[in-house]
C-alpha cells in the first residue's frame, strides 16, 4: 500500500507517527510522512513539511486576553491555514492508497474523499471517540466522571475544531477541482494509540475503533551521551521533563524539583525542553545535570521516579518504562492523563501547576515511590502490547 501519514503537534505526536511509518515501510509499504517543520526528521523516513512551526504557535507573547487574540490572529490562525494547504497539497502528490491522520489535521477527510480512498483518524487521548465511561481528554471537564453525560463533553473539542471551517474551506483551492466535496464521510477506522492497560477500553466504542496500545519502535534503545551515562550510573536519579510546556517560572520549577529530590535523597536528571525547566546556578551541584533532550526510552528504565506534565506521550513513556510518577499537569490532556495514571496506581495525586512547591513535591514523591511495585507491574504488561504492530495490521486489512 501507498500510505499517506499526516501529523501535527509536539514530540508526543511525531515520534509515534514516525515510529508507525518505520514499521510499515519494514512490511514494505510506501509510506510518506508529513509533519510540522521544526521537527526532527526521523531517520529513514520519507518526509514533508506541513509549513507549520509548533514551537511559534504555542508561545504566544504574553499572557493577557488581548494578547492572546492578536498571537491566534497573527500566528495560530495563518499556521494552521498553511498546514490544511499542505496536507491537501502533499496528499494529492503522493496519490496514497490509505491516508492517516491526527486530529489536527482538519483538511484530511476532504482529500481523501476527493481522491476515493479510505482515511483512518489516529488518536493519542480519546478526543473525538465519545464514551459515556470516561469524558473528553481535554477542556474544563477532563478529570470529572459526569456519568451519563460524559458523552456530551466530546462537543468541546469538535466545536473548536469547528472554528477553522473557513480555513478548511480555503485548502480546497488545493484540490484538483478546487472545491470542498459535498458531504464528508466517516473515517473507516480509528486507531487509538493509548494503552489498554492505562485506559481500559470502554465497552460503547464501535468496533471500527482499535485501541493498539501506544506507537513505539522495537528497536534497541538510543546510545547516550558520555556525561548523561556517567551521570546515571553515580546513583538513584528523578527525571524530570515538562516537555513543550514552557509557560510560567521554569527556573522556580525547576528548583522546586531539585530541592525535593535533595530531601529523597535523589538526584535529578533535568531535561529542559523548550524551557518549561532551568536549573537556577544556586541549585547547581554534582548531583545534577540539565540537558535540552534525551532518548526516554534509554534513560528512564534506570530512574526512581519521574515528575513530568502528563502529556500522552510521555505518559505512556514513564508508565511503560516501570517508573512511578509525580504529574504536574499543564493543559490540553495532561489533566486527563494525571489522574488516569493516579487511578491505575502508577502515579501520585496530581500536583497542580499552580500549588507546585517543595511542600507540595516532597510528599507526593514520597506516595509515588511507594507505588513502584504497581509500576512495575503495568510496565511490564505495556511492554507487551507491539501498538505499532497491530496499528499496521488494521491497516493491511482495510
Amino acid at each position: 500500500m501507498r500510505l499517506m501519514l499526516l501529523t501535527a503537534g509536539t514530540r508526543g505526536d511525531v515520534e509515534p507517527f514516525a515510529a508507525l511509518a518505520r514499521h510499515a515501510a519494514s512490511r514494505g509499504h510506501d509510506v510518506r510522512l508529513a509533519l510540522p517543520d521544526d521537527a526532527p526528521a526521523p531517520d529513514g523516513v520519507d518526509t514533508v513539511p506541513l509549513g507549520l512551526d509548533v514551537r511559534r504557535v504555542l508561545a504566544p507573547a504574553g499572557r493577557t486576553p488581548w494578547r492572546l487574540v492578536r498571537h491566534v490572529r497573527a500566528e495560530v490562525r495563518p499556521a494552521m491555514r498553511r498546514m490544511f494547504a499542505a496536507a491537501v497539497r502533499e496528499t494529492i502528490a503522493f496519490d496514497p492508497d490509505v491516508v492517516v491522520h491526527h486530529p489536527l489535521v482538519l483538511s484530511a477527510p476532504m482529500v481523501a474523499d476527493t481522491l476515493g480512498v479510505p482515511r483512518v483518524l489516529a488518536e493519542f487521548a480519546p478526543v473525538a471517540t465519545p464514551s459515556e465511561r470516561f469524558p473528553a481528554a481535554g477542556g474544563p471537564t477532563a478529570t470529572r466522571d459526569l456519568g451519563s453525560y460524559n458523552r456530551s463533553t466530546y462537543a468541546v473539542p469538535r466545536t473548536a475544531a469547528r472554528l477553522f471551517d473557513a480555513d478548511v474551506a480555503r485548502a480546497a483551492a488545493e484540490l484538483p477541482s478546487g472545491r470542498r466535496p459535498d458531504g464528508r464521510s466517516p473515517s473507516r477506522a480509528t486507531l487509538m494509540a493509548v494503552s489498554p492497560t492505562l485506559l481500559p477500553r470502554p465497552d460503547d466504542w464501535p468496533e471500527r475503533v482499535h485501541q493498539t496500545g501506544a506507537w513505539y519502535e522495537d528497536a534497541t534503545a538510543a546510545s547516550l551521551d558520555t556525561a548523561v551515562a556517567d551521570f546515571l550510573r553515580a546513583g538513584p536519579f528523578v527525571v524530570a521533563s515538562f516537555g513543550s510546556m514552557a509557560t510560567g517560572d521554569a527556573s522556580a520549577r525547576g528548583s522546586a524539583i531539585v530541592a525535593a529530590a535533595r530531601a529523597h535523597g535523589l538526584r535529578v536528571l533535568l531535561v529542559t525542553g523548550w524551557g518549561g525547566l532551568a536549573l537556577p546556578e544556586a541549585c547547581a551541584g554534582a548531583d545534577v545535570l540539565a540537558v535540552r533532550s534525551v532518548p526516554f526510552d534509554a534513560v528512564l528504565p534506570g530512574a526512581a521516579l519521574a515528575v513530568h506534565h502528563g502529556g500522552a506521550g510521555t505518559s505512556h513513556a514513564v508508565a511503560r518504562a516501570g517508573v512511578p510518577a509525580v504529574v504536574v499537569p499543564v493543559t490540553a490532556d495532561q489533566p486527563f492523563w494525571a489522574a488516569q495514571l493516579h487511578r491505575q496506581g502508577v502515579a501520585a495525586a496530581p500536583v497542580p501547576l499552580r500549588r507546585l512547591s517543595v511542600d507540595a513535591l516532597v510528599p507526593a514523591m514520597a506516595d509515588a515511590r511507594s507505588r513502584q511495585e504497581r509500576a512495575t507491574e503495568v510496565g511490564g504488561l505495556m511492554r507487551q502490547e507491539h501498538g505499532v504492530r497491530r496499528a499496521v495490521d488494521v491497516l493491511e486489512s482495510l
